[in-house]
């Protein structure tokens, strides 16, 4: 930026050449496009706090990203405990080995008693401080909703303009709603471990929804095979049959161990490889205050088919009996226990609203669901959409080239016809597509 240009903003924001603060600002902007450090921090100190020159400040690092390639954005988001900090570490150290200037903002909730950062995300990185390459800020939310800090966008701007090749979002530990993330970010890992239990649940039509990648960290831990049947599950639900012509990507499922490094350089790889957020307007491009709401980012995205509803859920078990206490517990009946001979199982169908539940005890240890048992324990087994004309579905999925189990259509408990696809066209989830043969008394 000239400085005719520097003083023409200063004195629209009140402040002529002769003022002190004129060449302040200038220095700190000068300063951070050398890569200084100490200026660079000064200057998101301006921003963060909203002072007067901060807005001229922005408007010439604006001004010098304008037809510069867009840098990387990454945000790392996630419920509280799913190690994001510590996946923010292995990151950087990761890019600094590839020799790759990192910026990294990290969002903690604020202290009731000093409005600043309780964590305090820059001990925990502090091992960067001499390393010119990386400049990290720990940023308070102070009250602002979404799991980040209202100046995060200002904030990332600056960086970006002192030069950094890849920025790091992490945000605040986040809930259903906190999805703000994606309005910033090109791209967003959202972190999961084992031993979440409902909480998948709670999340999914919020910040599950917005993810490019997901990481499930902590894989050494028990408990991981059976959360990433839980995430493939709701990526089955959610995008397997898509109109026709259209064909949605699923996110891909990383497993990382964050405290050792184990599969960092593979989700680095992921992200670096991951669809760019084309929605993703910043405040670096469309000027102060432009970031999108979150909503019309999601709402950019593929539509998929709404027409397959979910039927039933099929849990293997070692005994009907047993399992069938709980739902009793619950006020939910049995409707019916058949054996299926050609699949060597027991079925219990229990009613669950518009779906249902369908409970499988293997009649012989060595049939689908008795192998299932015993590589795997009891769990879900498979997923049931039911759609209304399944010859139709069928040759459908054939033309696009998805694999079934069987091209056989095949007579299930209750009469329903039914085909399985194969895991490795359903995300790794054993996918039943199903036809009722009470389909006219459901509709």
């Amino acid at each position: 930026m000239s400085r005719d240009l520097f003083l023409e903003h200063m004195t629209a924001s009140g402040v002529g050449a002769s003022d002190p603060k004129f060449a302040h600002v200038q220095r700190l902007f000068a300063g951070l496009r050398a890569g200084e450090t100490r200026a660079l921090a000064r200057a998101v100190s301006l921003v963060e706090d909203d002072a007067a020159e901060a807005v001229t400040l922005l408007d010439a690092c604006r001004e010098s990203l304008a037809g510069a390639e867009r840098v990387l954005r990454i945000g790392i988001t996630g419920p509280p405990g799913a190690g994001k900090s510590t996946l923010v570490d292995a990151l950087a150290r990761e890019l600094r080995a590839q020799g790759r200037r990192v910026g990294i903002v990290a969002v903690d909730p604020s202290s009731p008693f000093t409005g600043g950062a309780i964590l305090g995300d820059r001990i925990r990185l502090g091992e960067f401080a001499a390393d010119a390459g990386v400049y990290m800020r720990s940023m308070a939310t102070r009250g602002h909703l979404g799991g980040l800090a209202k100046a995060t966008d200002d904030v990332l701007t600056v960086i970006e303009a002192s030069g950094k090749d890849v920025l790091l979002i992490e945000t605040t530990g986040v809930g259903q709603g906190e999805i703000e993330v994606v309005g910033l970010a090109d791209v967003v890992a959202v972190v999961l471990v084992p031993g979440m239990g409902d909480s998948i649940q709670s999340l999914k039509a919020g910040v599950l929804e917005i993810a490019s990648v997901y990481v499930l960290n902590k894989a050494d831990r028990e408990g991981i095979e059976r959360l990433e049947q839980e995430i493939q599950g709701l990526l089955v639900l959610s995008a397997v049959v898509a109109p026709a012509g259209v064909k949605a990507d699923a996110p891909p499922i990383l497993r990382t161990v964050a405290t050792t490094g184990a599969g960092v350089a593979d989700l680095l790889a992921a992200m670096d490889a991951a669809p760019r957020n084309s929605a993703r307007k910043s405040a670096v491009r469309l000027g102060a205050g432009a970031v999108p709401d979150a909503r019309v980012v999601l709402d950019a995205r593929p539509v998929m088919d709404a027409s397959p509803v979910l039927d039933h859920l099929g849990i293997a078990v070692r005994s009907l009996d047993a399992s069938q206490r709980l739902y009793a517990a619950l006020g939910m009946a049995v409707s019916g226990v058949e054996e299926i001979a050609s699949e060597r199982v027991r079925v219990a169908m229990l009613s669950a609203g518009e779906s249902r539940i369908e409970l499988l005890e293997p009649t012989e240890s060595d049939s689908a669901v008795g192998r299932f048992l015993a590589k795997r324990g009891e769990g879900l087994h498979h997923i049931a959409l039911r759609v209304p004309d399944l010859a139709a579905t069928v040759a459908k999925l054939k033309l696009q080239g998805v694999r079934l189990v069987s091209e056989t259509i095949q007579i299930g408990a209750g009469g329903h016809r039914y085909v399985f696809v194969h895991p490795t066209s359903a995300n790794g989830v054993l996918l039943e597509l199903v036809e009722s043969a009470y389909e006219g008394e459901r509709s």
